[in-house]
């Protein structure tokens, strides 16, 4: 339920083309407890004033020129952030009130108005607005976080295949390249083993920091699991667009963290795949990047390794001048 505290503080517009209409009700709102309510004679300005201010609940007189309540509403419908027109409708004409409840109002009212009357529909009106507002804030936040990883807030598994998709798309519109750098921590094992799971996760959330730091706001860095993270490269011309980020990433996870006190120093090992040179597809680039994580693995850790291409030691020194992808 919404406390009366919260209605009393809601946002309320008052719109009549009879300044004695406005003020009388002002007051009557301002005896009533009402803090925010603004009012307008123009009801051609409603829409705009709706769109920069979200009203709870706009008391619209229904007979006005130029604009009258019903041409209002239609406007509304095209603003409203929540598709919940918060409109109470005021007439002194009952025809109007089926109209108005069919044109979207939530409720009506007859002029000349009871005082209690006006008070419990205006209080009903706009209880059910902010319930309806919470209702999709609680419904984005189960969304944001079912796209996204709990320890990190990093996008997760499911988030990433999206946002590789997408970044597929514009590399084929604009013959571009993607890169999917596949990436997992070398040693996290010993430090959960020898500081904890608290640690760790400590550890995965300043990991995920650094992989931030690094990415343009074009880019991509996403948590798959455990110590696994992904990030995808948009807008990649030449192959060596993707040396000077890789071996940033390597750097910058080699640098020791402070962990609760501690000095936890861990390493990353890198697979990159490249969108349409090594798949053409999400899944499989994912599974090149993954093989060449393997390779890099193998050779030792603590280094980058390009799918299809043998283990070269320490790759963070390889010049990729001279590999082609044309």
């Amino acid at each position: 339920m919404i406390n009366l505290d919260a209605i009393r503080a809601a946002r309320i517009l008052l719109v009549d083309d009879s300044a004695d209409n406005i003020n009388l009700l002002s007051e009557i709102l301002a005896v009533r407890g009402y803090t925010h309510v603004s009012s307008i004679g123009d009801s051609s300005q409603v829409c705009k004033l709706h769109a920069q201010n979200d009203y709870d609940l706009i008391l619209l007189d229904m007979h006005m020129p130029r604009m009258n309540g019903l041409d209002v509403m239609a406007q509304l419908k095209e603003v409203e952030k929540h598709a919940f027109l918060p409109v109470l409708a005021i007439t002194g004409d009952e025809r109007y009130k089926v109209a108005a409840l069919e044109a979207g109002a939530r409720d009506f009212i007859i002029k000349p108005y009871n005082l209690a009357e006006l008070d419990l529909r205006m209080r009903n009106a706009i209880e059910l607005r902010l319930l309806y507002k919470t209702m999709a804030a609680q419904s984005r936040l189960l969304e944001e976080k079912a796209l996204h990883d709990s320890l990190t807030g990093l996008p997760n598994r499911r988030l990433l295949s999206d946002r590789i998709e997408i970044a597929m798309q514009y590399a084929r519109r604009h013959q571009q390249m993607v890169a999917l750098l596949y990436m997992d921590l070398d040693g996290f094992k010993q430090v959960n083993d020898h500081y904890g799971h608290a640690c760790g996760d400590d550890l995965l959330k300043e990991i995920a920091e650094r992989l931030r730091s690094v990415a343009r706001q074009e880019d991509t860095v996403a948590r798959i699991g455990g110590d696994e993270f992904i990030m995808v490269l948009s807008e990649i011309s030449r192959v060596e667009d993707i040396v000077r980020p890789a071996t940033k990433i390597l750097s910058l996870l080699e640098v020791p963290l402070d962990i609760g006190g501690k000095s936890v120093k861990v390493t990353g090992s890198i697979g990159i795949s490249f969108y349409p040179t090594d798949a053409e597809d999400a899944q499989t680039l994912l599974l090149r990047a993954d093989e060449a994580l393997y390779c890099a693995k193998h050779a030792g850790k603590n280094r980058y390794q390009f799918a299809g291409f043998p283990a070269f030691g320490d790759a963070r020194t390889h010049s990729a001048s001279n590999i082609s992808f044309q």
